[in-house]
């Protein structure tokens, strides 16, 4: 089970997903990033990944994607903190 959801705050847009990263739902997460990504008026777009159990290698590539397009995250656990850092790294962005 995959769940996307979009929270808007006074100040941020905030990509919320739950879940585990994996295909198919990989291309609905760059959907939509593009989706939430339009009609800002000066917030931040960022995404919450507070809720992801798993990071497939997908989720992986689709992270970078995300990285690479500006993405900022947001999360809490350690493993997923150490797997930001790692694709940072790969990508040379900073999250």
């Amino acid at each position: 089970m995959f769940r996307i959801s979009i929270v808007e705050e006074h100040n941020q847009r905030r990509l919320m997903l739950e879940g585990r990263l994996i295909r198919p739902w990989t291309e609905e997460v760059e959907n939509a990033w593009r989706t939430a990504g339009e009609d800002l008026q000066g917030r931040k777009l960022v995404v919450d990944l507070t809720n992801v159990t798993y990071i497939s290698a997908d989720g992986e590539t689709t992270l970078i994607k995300l990285m690479r397009d500006g993405a900022r995250f947001v999360c809490r656990g350690v493993l997923t903190k150490h797997v930001l850092k790692q694709l940072a790294r790969r990508c040379r962005c900073t999250s």
